[in-house]
């Protein structure tokens, strides 16, 4: 094929008349009109000077027009950079500068602050507004409406997409076609997608699971979207009656369940929910499958390889586990110290290869050999164990693990014991620095609403359910837990706003 990805997921709707976009103003979007779209977009990124293998870094709202930039670069060969929408321009300048970017694209109220980042980098910038407006849009209307495919190898790039950087600068994933390509060609077949699929979408398109999970998927099974800009509840609500599928963060749950509107009734028409980027309450769980009849499906995937296991679209899907590698996906549990597989059951560092892990990292050859195996196999970085029944379930990152007086503590055993306690929504355990023990145990409880957890009670409670070594030092109530964009708990952020907490024991000891 002259360009797999292209081909696969957006040519071959070539002359399709079909839906392909449910616009929240009632409008709908063929697959026929958004290829019009995205061949205009890549002759304007042409008409621009870009070339194959140039990098083009997208940082918008989202929109059919920021969807149609990224089928735009897959078909001209350009590399897709999308970056999330909270990034300052201080974070945008590194972005840019590390990428190499040839173009910048910006919603017009930045484009005054970033322009001399990307003139600094040689890029030119051009704009475009959450309503399809800018001048990227302009150059691209009096462009053709076809485009001659670029072709491109199935291990040429196709996207970078830059790590959160919660410890050191962020690194540029390097996704080639085929890393992106297969994963999507194996979850249309595991969760059983077809073109009579409707997905809602209200994940936001610079991250994997709304880009290259979402998308990619319904691009290839022949099913259209419901492509909202956010979510935003009264949206959903309305609009999930006419969807058949539904992939989101937990956060979109849980608010979900928070509206009395939400009723079985209501989502009689759903086949299937997917959850992932953050861990599901267990709790979160019980409550959706009572309220609706269905079961969410966990899965567990990462920037640098898209989705690696899942709980089983037939079977049980077990809250607190992640299910099975997928079709194609080999996955161990290693000691951190040698590299050797360790058995069922014991915790460990979660190894993954298949033709969904990356390429390496953009510019940084050392990082990639620290993390990518020669054999192929990547560190993922998280810590899990393969339980009695072969799920995966995952404790923590390796980051996250609390040394403690030579103990080592998992968080997540803590958190599971804080979530069960009366009164209490969720948890978040961390290591802050200790004077005596190198770190201590400290924990963050937000309280269900309209409660007020008793704070000893849950210290009692610990007590008895954990070892001396693994109680937290202390319980700190706050309004809700730092996330990120796609509701990931930041405990970096915990880590650093209490580092603190036991200077003062190591002044008095000094």
């Amino acid at each position: 094929m002259a360009n797999p990805l292209f081909d696969q997921l957006f040519g071959r709707h070539a002359g399709r008349t079909t839906p392909f976009l449910h616009l929240g103003d009632g409008i709908t979007i063929t697959h026929s009109d958004f290829l019009a779209i995205a061949a205009r977009y890549a002759n304007a990124f042409s008409q621009l000077g870009l070339t194959p293998g140039d990098r083009l870094a997208l940082q918008v709202e989202k929109s059919p027009q920021a969807l149609a930039a990224y089928a735009a670069a897959v078909q001209a060969g350009i590399v897709f950079l999308p970056l999330n929408t909270g990034y300052t321009p201080a974070e945008l300048e590194y972005f840019i500068e590390n990428s190499g970017a040839r173009l910048v694209v910006c919603d017009p109220e930045r484009a005054e602050r970033l322009r001399p980042i990307a003139s600094a980098s040689g890029a030119r910038l051009e704009t475009l507004d959450a309503q399809g407006e800018g001048s990227l849009p302009e150059i691209a209307r009096g462009q053709p409406a076809t485009f001659d495919t670029v072709a491109r190898s199935a291990d040429d790039l196709a996207a970078l997409l830059y790590t959160s950087g919660t410890t050191g600068r962020s690194k540029g994933a390097m996704l080639t076609q085929t890393n992106l390509l297969s994963n999507a060609e194996t979850l249309v077949d595991y969760w059983r997608f077809t073109d009579a699929d409707v997905l809602l979408h209200a994940l936001p398109i610079f991250h994997t699971h709304g880009l290259f999970v979402a998308t990619n998927v319904i691009l290839l099974s022949g099913g259209s979207m419901i492509f909202l800009p956010k979510f935003d509840l009264d949206a959903m609500i309305a609009h999930l009656p006419q969807a058949t599928s539904m992939m989101g963060v937990p956060t979109f749950y849980t608010r979900l369940l928070g509206d009395p509107r939400f009723t079985k009734e209501l989502v009689r028409h759903m086949r299937l929910f997917v959850s992932g980027s953050a861990p599901l309450l267990a709790e979160t769980h019980v409550q959706f499958e009572q309220r609706t009849g269905h079961r969410i499906l966990e899965r567990y995937g990462m920037t640098e390889t898209n989705m690696n296991t899942s709980n089983p679209y037939d079977g049980a899907r077990r809250a607190g586990t992640v299910g099975f590698p997928l079709p194609g996906v080999e996955l161990k549990v290693t000691d951190p110290a040698t590299g050797d597989r360790l058995p069922d059951g014991e915790i460990g560092q979660i190894e993954v290869r298949g033709p969904n892990v990356f390429k390496g990292y953009w510019q940084m050859p050392e990082k990639t050999r620290e993390e990518l195996r020669e054999d192929g196999f990547f560190i993922t970085g998280d810590l899990g164990f393969i339980d009695d029944q072969g799920y995966l379930q995952i404790v923590g990152r390796n980051k996250d693990l609390i040394i403690s007086g030579g103990y080592n503590i998992y968080p997540k055993e803590i958190e599971s014991v804080l979530d069960d306690q009366p009164g209490v929504l969720e948890s978040a355990v961390v290591g802050v620095p200790h004077p005596d023990f190198g770190e201590t145990v400290v924990g963050f409880l937000v309280a269900e609403n309209g409660r007020s957890p008793d704070v000893q009670a849950i210290e009692l409670a610990v007590g008895a359910e954990l070892a001396r070594f693994k109680h937290p030092r202390r319980l700190i109530m706050l309004p809700e837990l730092p996330r990120n964009t796609m509701g990931k708990v930041q405990k970096n952020v915990l880590r650093q706003e209490y580092g603190g907490l036991f200077a003062e024991a190591s002044d008095r000891k000094t």
